[in-house]
Parts: structure tokens; C-alpha cells; sequence
């Protein structure tokens, strides 16, 4: 949701000596199974097509990254406030916050039962560095001592010490480095993964808590199956049978299986149910703040926002936006307006930065705006948002476009695509010709993890190509600092040029809203909205 998802963070700063995170999507806590546990029910939730191949590297959206971060473990996971906990990982620490130890537990194993060692890492982090692999996630090996985002280049600051040690070099300090560690870029892999990595990528072996059922589990577009990894010796121990995710095409279908118990946990209720799923569910309800921030990006690359035109454009679009009109009417009071590009939930968030006023409903300077970037070049066409239709965003799309089409006076409209695998791959080659949906969904509790990933020069989710030196060295200078309040100030200071620059129109955060049926029991969800899954129980 990380789409997207996907920095650096603050809560290590506290504790650099021995930290420890995990990341994409993943949260729970220590736990065992009950005696009153079925242990054979399948729990049954919702999902979506992934965008490509289970491979953790290139993983960076909520559809494969609900099932990575089931079936791998990481050196570290969340559990459901956020806690970082150990996972492979028996410690990591550092004495100058540049070069970082890192010890495994032994004799973990893939599920095929290969022995899960330093290598598995060190190798896969190797390969989701390497240029030419062409992985998504690749700029998260950025800090590591070799990195080239320009060639093929070994990560020497990579080195295997024994079977469950290695140690990490980056090419500068950074104390809250460890605080990415857990994210699903930084999984291990097998060695039989490098035979095809296509191939592997459709049938994954993993070590987390699940499993692939078969080697035909990934029915694409339909759902997958996952069961239990015995082999797995972590905190998120399995409570049920296995997992099936269920790729809907749309949420109305996914909440009518909800009510009609065909489906046993939603993560999402669509635009039509929000004002009625609390009383349609009663205590099987969930209405919770959560890590999720949504916007929308426009790439500088599009016709009339480049340059002073396309500042001035972004604002007044920002202005021409009534977010508390839209999130009362069309979100029934479950999301709350925007007023920085992070969350509230998060450490470090403020409502108070210079420049939030370009978030607030002001048609009249919204016109000025748009005016002023007219006398630079005249609009001509139709201002469009993209989005994926299988995903509920229709209404606020829609509101999106008629409260800048009022205000304006422009043709302003959404532009489905089909499915949010489609959508993304639209995204990310680069071939979509509008502006477009986009939202994240933390991986870990730190303000970097809404920043740098999204607003980075070259960045992995840095979708819109937004390039500014000035906030590239405000992340760098954070990352080098020594305490959370200073580093919470240099992405403060970040935020003020953003709002500025709006690479991205910030809109609302959101609550994690959906429910479950009346046959689970035990659900609950993680800070970052997802659903506990191994946690849950079936009568």
C-alpha cells in the first residue's frame, strides 16, 4: 500500500545499539495456538491480483505484499501497536551506527527444508540491488557501501562473517537504518530461486508462517492458497488451517460475501456500505485509525505541470478540493482531511507546518491560482485522475473531480482501469497519460517511510518522478542525525517545500474500516491496517 508502500525512520534513534523492524505489510505478535483453536478451518479474506511475481524484491503493492509478508519472515516483524519483535534475526546491532552486525537464529529453514543461513540474505539483497535485474524495491539498498543506481555494482558492503552472521557497511551513518531492515525488499530467498526467478516468483518458497498450498495455488485473478509452514519457528504462529485470498472485481462483491458469511474477513468496505456497515455488523465492525495516507500524483512529465505553470496548477487544484465535504459525505466521517504528506499516528506527525494552508477549501484563491498559471500557458483538455475500479474509488474520484470542475471551471472526470494490477503496471512503465491515484500504506512507524520512498530523486515509489536537491539533502541530513526530534525536523522542514512543490495532492488519512463473520474469532488488525491473519481463529 504501499500501494505502494515503502525510508527511514525515527524510533530507532532512541536505541541504535540494537534495533530491530519489519516492514511491507506485515504486524502481529508472539503467539500460540488455543485449545479452542480449529486448526483446520481456512480462514477466507479478501485480496487482490498482484501486480507481478511473488518475489519480495519486486513487490511494492498491498496485493502481492499481503502474501509475501505471509509466506517469508523477515529479520524482524511488528506486532499489532507496532513493536518491532525478532524474527530470523538474533539480534542487530552497531557500535557507529554506519557498520551493523546482524546474527540469525540457526537452523532456520525454508519451507522445502534448505537451511534459511547469512547467505540467503546477503544474496538477495544482492540481487534486488543489481541493476539490471530491474527490481522495484532496488533503491532500498541505496545506504549499502557499493550501490549504483546508474550500473551493475556489487553491494561490498555486504559480507558473510559465518552461517548466521554478516555485517553490513553503508557508505555513511545512518542510526535508523535498522528500522528498514523488516521490510519485505530485505526478505531472504532461496538458492534455488536464481535457477528462474520468473518461475519462482509464480510458485515462491518461502519461511514465514504460510505457505504455497500447491504448486498451483495462485489461481491469477481468482484467489490463492495458502496453509501452514510447519518449518516456521517465529512469533507469528499459525492458529488456523490456511489462508485463502480472494481476488474480487469489486468491493460490493466482497462485502455481500462478508454479510452472507462466504467471506470471513474484509479489509475494506466499499463507498456504499460506510454508512451502514457499523450497524450492518454490529461488534464484527472495524473502524480504526491507521498508517494510511491517500493522495493523488501529477507527473511533471504531463502537458502544462512542469515549471512555475504546473506549482501554480498543483495549488490551485490542492484548493479547489473540499476535503471535508468529501470525507463527511462520501467516506461517512472514516477518513480525516490531510494536513501534511504522513499520519497522524505516526511519531513525529504535526498539523502545523508552514504552508498547509494550500490543503485547505479556498475556491476563490484556487481561481487566482489556476489564473496566474494560465497567463503562462492557457489550459486546454480535460484534467483527469486515474485509479484501479476494482478498489472502491469511484465516489471520491468522482467527488474529487466535480468539487475542481466547480471550481475551476474545467472539464475534470476519473479514468478506470479494470484491475489494480493493470493500473499499477500503468503507473510504473510510465505509460499513464493522466494523473493518477495514489496512497501509502506504512511499513514501518517512522515519518521517512511517507517521505523518502515517494518523494526521493529515483526513489522506488516515487511514481510522479519528483526530483527537488533541496529535499534530497533534508532526508540525507536526517538520516545522519543522532536524535528522533531532530530528525522529525529536517522531514518537517521536507514537508514545507512539498507544499510547495505538491508532487503529489495530499487528500485524507484513512481509517482501516472492514469487518468479519461471524464464524472467526480472535481478528484483529495491525497498526498498518492488516489483518492479523495468522492470529485468527475459526469455530
Amino acid at each position: 500500500m504501499r500501494i505502494n508502500r515503502i525510508g527511514v525512520g525515527v524510533i530507532a534513534l532512541a536505541a541504535a545499539s540494537a534495533l530491530v523492524l519489519t516492514g511491507c505489510s506485515s504486524g502481529g505478535s508472539s503467539s500460540t495456538p488455543t485449545s479452542s483453536a480449529n486448526l483446520s478451518a481456512v480462514i477466507t479474506a479478501n485480496g487482490s491480483e498482484p501486480q507481478n511475481g511473488l518475489i519480495p524484491t519486486n513487490t511494492q503493492e498491498t496485493g502481492g505484499g499481503r502474501i509475501v509478508d505471509s509466506i517469508f519472515a523477515g529479520l524482524v516483524y511488528y506486532d499489532a501497536t507496532g513493536k518491532p519483535i525478532n524474527d530470523v534475526a538474533d539480534s542487530i546491532t552497531t557500535t557507529d551506527s554506519q557498520t551493523f552486525t546482524i546474527k540469525i537464529k540457526p537452523n532456520e529453514t525454508f519451507s522445502d527444508g534448505s537451511p534459511v543461513t547469512a547467505k540467503s540474505f546477503v544474496d538477495a539483497w544482492q540481487y534486488g540491488a543489481l541493476l539490471s535485474n530491474a527490481q522495484l524495491n532496488q533503491s532500498f539498498f541505496a545506504p549499502i557501501e557499493g550501490y549504483s543506481a546508474d550500473a551493475d555494482s556489487p553491494l561490498t558492503g555486504l559480507t558473510v562473517v559465518d552461517d548466521t552472521t554478516f555485517t553490513v557497511k553503508l557508505t555513511a551513518p545512518q542510526a535508523d537504518f535498522p528500522l528498514e531492515l523488516g521490510y519485505c525488499a530485505f526478505y531472504p530467498l532461496p538458492e534455488s530461486a536464481y535457477a528462474d526467478m520468473t518461475a519462482f516468483g509464480q510458485n515462491p518458497i518461502g519461511n514465514g508462517p504460510y505457505k504455497l498450498a500447491s504448486s498451483t495455488a495462485w489461481q491469477h485473478n481468482v484467489q490463492i492458497d495458502l496453509v501452514p509452514n510447519t518449518s516456521y519457528n517465529g512469533g507469528r504462529k499459525v492458529q488456523n488451517g490456511g489462508l485463502t485470498l480472494k481476488f474480487y472485481a469489486d468491493l460490493d462483491a466482497a462485502y455481500a460475501d462478508l454479510q452472507g458469511n462466504n467471506l470471513d474477513v474484509l479489509d475494506a468496505v466499499p463507498d456504499s456500505a460506510l454508512s451502514t456497515f457499523e450497524s450492518d455488523l454490529g461488534d464484527r465492525a472495524v473502524n480504526d485509525p491507521t498508517a494510511v495516507f491517500q493522495s493523488f500524483t501529477i507527473p511533471e512529465r504531463d502537458a502544462h505541470f512542469s515549471g512555475q505553470e504546473g506549482q501554480l496548477r498543483r495549488q490551485a487544484l490542492s484548493e479547489a478540493i473540499d476535503r471535508d465535504t468529501i470525507t463527511k459525505v462520501i467516506f461517512n466521517g472514516t477518513r480525516t482531511p490531510a494536513s501534511d504528506f504522513t499520519s497522524p499516528v505516526i511519531d513525529g506527525w504535526t498539523d502545523s507546518l508552514s504552508g498547509a494552508s494550500v490543503l485547505k477549501y479556498n475556491p476563490d484563491d484556487a481561481k487566482k491560482l489556476w489564473a496566474e498559471a494560465d497567463a503562462i500557458s492557457p489550459w486546454s483538455g480535460t484534467f483527469q485522475i486515474g485509479y484501479n475500479a476494482d478498489g472502491g474509488h469511484q465516489g471520491w474520484v468522482d467527488a474529487v473531480s466535480n468539487s475542481i470542475k466547480n471550481t475551476l471551471g474545467i472539464d475534470a472526470s476519473g479514468a478506470p482501469v479494470p484491475t489494480f494490477a493493470a493500473f499499477r503496471t500503468s503507473v510504473t512503465d510510465r505509460s499513464i497519460s493522466t494523473a493518477f491515484r495514489t496512497g501509502w500504506q506504512a511499513d514501518y512507524p517512522g515519518l521517512s517511510d511517507f517521505l523518502i520512498p515517494l518523494y526521493q530523486t529515483g526513489a522506488s515509489s516515487n511514481d510522479g518522478d519528483y526530483s527537488n536537491p533541496d529535499v534530497d539533502a533534508l532526508f540525507t541530513k536526517a538520516a545522519a542525525e543522532t536524535t528522533t526530534d531532530a530528525a522529525n525536523q529536517d522531514y518537517q522542514d521536507a514537508q514545507n517545500i512539498l507544499l510547495k512543490d505538491l508532487p503529489a495532492i495530499p487528500l485524507w488519512y484513512s481509517n482501516i474500516t472492514g469487518g468479519f463473520g461471524s464464524s472467526v474469532q480472535n481478528v484483529s488488525f495491525g497498526w498498518n491496517s492488516e489483518p492479523l491473519y495468522y492470529a485468527i481463529t475459526k469455530s
